[in-house]
């Protein structure tokens, strides 16, 4: 599937979501100096599997500009058990996430965000208003693929620096999220 094109100026859903560390987790102990960064994954999507060790080394870039960032997990894990809780922080531990993952038990956060795919971006400015919604980079589900273009890291910066993202953004590609 891919992501409708982002709707610029957008307020961010609030949210409160336990995380694999324990904590639960809101949107406002998310968000950086430079706005906040949200992403929809999950732990059997072949697109996510395929960026993992990429979004832990752009969420370092990013968070080191003042970027906050947090992924939300809200597939439905009854249907599909790799999505489990228990799982999701195997996944976070083994790939050395360093932003909190969270999960969306109800699937409404994902409503209020109107999430599709994983993965699934939304890059906010520091008024907390959408300014991207696009692909991490250009190599779709292809791993450890080096000087390709770097969509949403080059936009979140941009983001961080100026308070609007990029009107050019080409759409994320993912598999559907998995509705209960």
């Amino acid at each position: 599937m891919h992501t409708p094109i982002c709707d610029f100026g957008a307020p961010a859903p609030d949210f409160k979501l336990q995380g694999v560390d324990g904590t639960h987790w809101t949107r406002d102990e998310c968000v950086g100096e430079n706005g906040l960064l949200v992403m929809f994954i999950c732990n059997h999507c072949p697109f996510v599997k395929a960026i993992q060790k990429r979004l832990v080394e752009d969420v370092t870039v990013l968070t080191g500009n003042g970027i906050g960032v947090v992924a939300i997990m809200s597939n439905d894990p009854n249907d599909y058990p790799a999505d489990s809780f228990e799982n999701m922080q195997l996944v976070a531990k083994e790939k050395g996430y360093n932003f909190p993952y969270l999960i969306d038990t109800t699937q409404q956060v994902a409503k209020d965000y109107d999430a599709i795919c994983t993965p699934d971006f939304f890059g906010y400015n520091a008024k907390m208003k959408l300014q991207y919604r696009g692909r991490l980079d250009e190599s779709g589900m292809q791993e450890n693929v080096g000087g390709m273009k770097r969509d949403l890291v080059d936009a979140m910066l941009i983001v961080a620096e100026m308070g609007e993202g990029p009107v050019e953004q080409i759409s994320s590609i993912g598999c559907s999220i998995k509705w209960s």
